[in-house]
């Protein structure tokens, strides 16, 4: 990793049809989790996201709400934003994909694709509902696996064996919209030429932009063989049109994929400060990098480079790709009503907890990680709780109460702030590594051997002629204290706020390694309170 030069950072798109769930949440604070990390350390990142708002989805649930798609997204796009604000992802733009700047670089793309050969046309057959009159999205119709023969599979993959398929191979298919089932009907369709590409592509997913078991994943599929990319959907449908066509629109993962490209182009355009070239026409002086759950590993892995290629754009320095939430290890399910939305979180608990919590499960592979409710209050109060603010509380409560809030002149033991700051080094490397869990395990190490020291030394028994080992001792435990929390401070900003009020100071990384001496900290208050169990689903 090349951290000179300046970064740009996405999370794939949230959908317009629904509110933010912790499903979501876990993309969006493993990024921002290091996108934290890197600002701390004085590098520059710039970090977008944006509402995927185009599709059939979208259409009909306008319909059904009797608003047009366009008030649709607008109300959605605000309760997004509301959400992840509410847990503190520090994007430097949130934008949609029904934009402008969208629009201009979807038909300038598509034509420079075309232009250079990439595109084909040719005569299909589709799934269509005769009662509702509509061609079926891939997302409203289910049925049968054509590969394992699992049941109750929408029409693009399968959720069992992760087989990629046309809707039309599926067994028994059913319209999700009217429960009858679909015929065939032919229509003219555009495709990206796909297997043009499949050289480049085994080529770029060997040089190191995926981790071994993504990679293994696309080898799998390379077997099956490569397939042309169907582009285009038939009125009725929501998106952009296609140029010189009439009634054929841009499939909707084209577009949102090319909303990367928008989305920072509107930063652009309301930063002057940012060249956008640097960004999108070469690798050379930039970085460029993607957060995606392991649903759409083909999408950003295949047919996004593919794309960049074939308009001679630079490629993602690396994609990092998370597992699925389950929740007591079963699948959440908005049909079933199983899941946790951001507003409910927050009605319960705060954001730095579910961030923890995250963070104390997230590596840099792909599993699922499931979501415990009593596993995470029992975590939440043994660690941020008992190791962390408790620490704080016992050590200012001598520097409160018997020196005036100022720390001692000098270090009692610099053996052990040493080796906190030894440590330091390998923090670091697990942060830019996005090795979650162990990083966590690490803090809470040096929690636990800060605590020991604080209670061999004992400073409750020792006598009023002590005073200057009391003194000394206590402030050793807040600049321990201190260390901790700036560590933490990329995964718990709410507490790092409160904690830089009370230790008078910023927490700042290269600032560590200078002790604070003769430093007035401010009286000791609550900084966080012991949660509860709640049974919120």
């Amino acid at each position: 990793m090349n951290t000179k030069k300046p970064f740009l950072v996405t999370c794939a798109f949230p959908y317009s049809n629904g509110d933010i769930h912790i499903g979501h949440l876990l993309e969006h604070i493993q990024a921002d989790i290091w996108v934290r990390y890197h600002r701390m350390q004085g590098r520059s990142v710039f970090f977008i996201c944006a509402d995927d708002t185009h599709g059939t989805p979208i259409m009909i649930k306008a319909n059904n709400m009797k608003k047009t798609p366009e008030e649709l997204i607008s109300i959605t796009l605000k309760k997004h934003i509301l959400d992840f604000s509410r847990f503190k992802i520090s994007y430097d733009n949130y934008y949609h994909t029904n934009s402008k700047e969208n629009l201009y670089f979807s038909n300038k793309i598509y034509l420079l694709l075309k232009k250079n050969g990439y595109i084909n046309k040719k005569k299909i057959f589709q799934l269509y509902d005769n009662s509702k009159k509509i061609f079926l999205p891939d997302r409203f119709v289910k049925g049968q696996c054509p590969n394992c023969f699992a049941k109750d599979q929408y029409g693009d993959n399968c959720e069992k064996c992760s087989f990629i398929y046309d809707a039309i191979d599926l067994i028994k298919p059913k319209s999700l919209l009217s429960k009858s089932s679909p015929v065939l009907k032919e229509s003219l369709h555009i495709f990206f030429n796909l297997p043009r590409f499949q050289k480049f592509l085994w080529i770029w997913i060997h040089s190191g932009v995926l981790s071994n078991s993504v990679k293994n994943k696309l080898i799998e599929w390379f077997k099956h063989g490569l397939k042309e990319w169907d582009i285009s959907r038939d009125f009725p449908y929501f998106g952009f049109k296609i140029p010189n066509y009439l009634n054929k629109y841009f499939y909707v993962w084209l577009d949102a994929s090319i909303g990367y490209i928008s989305t920072f182009k509107n930063l652009c355009n309301h930063n002057k400060n940012i060249n956008f070239n640097d960004f999108w026409k070469s690798s050379k002086n930039t970085n460029l990098y993607h957060f995606i759950g392991k649903d759409i590993i083909y999408f950003h892995s295949l047919f996004w480079p593919s794309i960049l290629e074939g308009i001679n754009f630079r490629k993602p320095t690396k994609i990092f790709v998370h597992g699925y939430v389950t929740i007591n290890n079963k699948k959440m399910s908005k049909s079933k009503n199983f899941f946790i939305t951001a507003e409910k979180w927050l009605k319960n608990y705060d954001s730095d907890s579910l961030r923890y919590y995250f963070s104390s499960k997230l590596n840099n592979s792909f599993e699922d990680i499931d979501f415990n409710l009593r596993e995470f209050v029992n975590k939440i109060n043994s660690d941020i709780v008992n190791k962390l603010v408790n620490l704080a509380s016992r050590c200012s409560s001598f520097i409160n109460k018997n020196f005036d809030n100022y720390l001692s002149k000098e270090l009692l033991d610099f053996e052990i702030y040493k080796s906190f700051l030894k440590e330091s080094l390998y923090i670091s490397k697990l942060f830019e590594s996005l090795n979650f869990k162990l990083l966590i395990k690490r803090i809470m190490l040096f929690a636990e051997k800060a605590n020991l020291y604080f209670n061999s030394k004992t400073p409750w028994l020792l006598c009023k002629n002590e005073f200057r080992i009391i003194h000394s001792v206590s402030s050793m435990g807040i600049n321990l204290f201190r260390i901790l929390m700036t560590w933490m401070k990329p995964i718990i900003p709410d507490l790092s706020l409160k904690v830089e009020e009370f230790l008078n100071i910023k927490l700042k990384w290269e600032d560590i390694k200078n002790p604070l001496f003769n430093h007035k900290i401010s009286n000791f208050k609550n900084l966080y309170n012991r949660i509860k169990y709640k049974k919120i689903f």
